[in-house]
């Protein structure tokens, strides 16, 4: 056990060390925890092999990060403000999908001399809208408690579905374990309300965090048949979290308590751990590779995006902000990419090139957004200076 301690050791002392470098920056921890991990797995400090990113420890945290983040997203998300955003969420999330999709496929298959599937392969990996970077800075600067940023939530969630829903039609076998996790998952997702609110009538005030162990029992339940049936944990994770949106939003304290267990423990080892992916000797050798996959996702997303939003959004800022949050990519732009090299459908070079390509856009388009275009009059704490301050600079109430 000692070298598992010494490395947990590790991998904390650097989400550590992003809080503090985000907070003196005011960026987001996010981004700042990727950027930490490219850093300490690939430059002077030479820890990539002590960090053992790979190890299935470390893997099992950082999956388990993205699964409680997105279920998190999914219950911030307002019913009442979802259908009244419907046209909008449906739009720019099937918009946000449908332009980088075509558009970073084209690019791979007439500009770079892919292949036919590879370039597939890339438009969906590079199709993506990164939700636990969207979610995490929604927490970060408040306006997860806004119908603007609960409209990105929920755009975020389309354009992803779409991600999902082209990965299994172009290349994953529709099998009957596919049909058994529709309706196994349906079955589960249409009893949990009243499931969890029988538990939080009977036990939730008197028997240890019942609710939350329940919550992450059905969370890895659902993961795991998932896992089984050739999709991802992150896709009922966040579908849990939006059937239980009207309770949780009942009990702000419960969520409160759950955000600051992932976001203080489990969110570092994903965000960090995404960050030791990017192998820099293979950008340096080809760098224009990577910058065309780059430049091909974000300038599909906001030359695709922008003229949508502005049927949505008037104010300058709003627009904008809108747009670069919705052109970032992550967990499922990994997913794809990972999914294509075990099937063989990219090479490990290609893979390489695809993996930083979508980190990159987790981090440039937030970092300008947030930089550039913040549209801080929306936020409710904007009456109180000091709060709003506390909140851009990446600090939450509870520290």
């Amino acid at each position: 056990m000692e070298p598992v301690f010494f490395t947990a050791t590790l991998w904390l002392a650097l989400a550590v060390v992003s809080a503090l470098i985000a907070s003196s920056l005011r960026m987001s921890i996010a981004l700042v925890e990727i950027c930490v991990g490219v850093a300490a797995a690939t430059g002077s400090f030479g820890l990539g092999d002590v960090l053992a990113a790979d190890s299935e420890w470390v893997r099992f945290l950082a999956a388990s990060g993205a699964v409680v983040l997105t279920f998190l997203a999914g219950a911030e998300l307002d019913p009442d403000v979802i259908k009244t955003k419907l046209t909008e969420v449906s739009v720019v999330g099937l918009v946000g999908f449908i332009a980088p999709f075509l558009g970073c496929a084209a690019v791979a298959y007439h500009l770079l001399g892919w292949d036919a599937r590879a370039s597939w392969l890339c438009g969906i990996a590079l199709s993506t809208t990164s939700m636990a970077v969207v979610y995490a800075v929604m927490l970060e600067t408040g306006f997860n408690k806004t119908e603007f940023g609960k409209g990105i939530l929920g755009s975020c969630f389309i354009n992803d579905l779409g991600t999902v829903i082209a990965l299994g039609l172009l290349f994953a076998p529709f099998t009957y374990k596919t049909i058994l996790f529709i309706v196994g998952s349906g079955a589960a997702l249409a009893l949990l309300p009243a499931t969890t609110a029988w538990i939080t009538r009977h036990y939730a005030h008197r028997t240890a965090a019942i609710r939350t162990k329940w919550i992450m029992l059905t969370l890895f339940g659902l993961g795991a048949l998932a896992l089984w049936s050739g999709s991802e944990a992150v896709l009922p994770a966040y579908l849990a979290g939006m059937v239980l949106a009207g309770s949780a939003a009942r009990d702000a304290h419960w969520i409160r308590r759950l955000r600051t267990l992932t976001v203080g423990f489990l969110t570092p080892f994903y965000f960090l751990r995404a960050g030791t992916l990017v192998s820099l000797p293979a950008l340096l050798a080809a760098p224009l590779v990577f910058l065309a996959l780059l430049l091909g996702k974000v300038a599909s997303k906001i030359f695709g995006l922008y003229p949508f939003i502005s049927a949505f959004r008037r104010d300058r800022k709003e627009r904008w902000y809108y747009t670069l949050l919705m052109s970032t990519g992550l967990t499922f732009g990994t997913i794809s990419s990972l999914y294509g090299l075990a099937h063989g459908l990219i090479t490990q070079e290609q893979y390489s090139f695809l993996v930083a390509a979508v980190i990159a856009s987790a981090v440039v388009p937030t970092a300008i957004a947030g930089l550039a275009f913040a549209p801080v009059h929306l936020l409710p704490a904007a009456m109180h200076p000091g709060k709003a301050v506390r909140r851009m600079n990446g600090l939450s109430d509870e520290g």
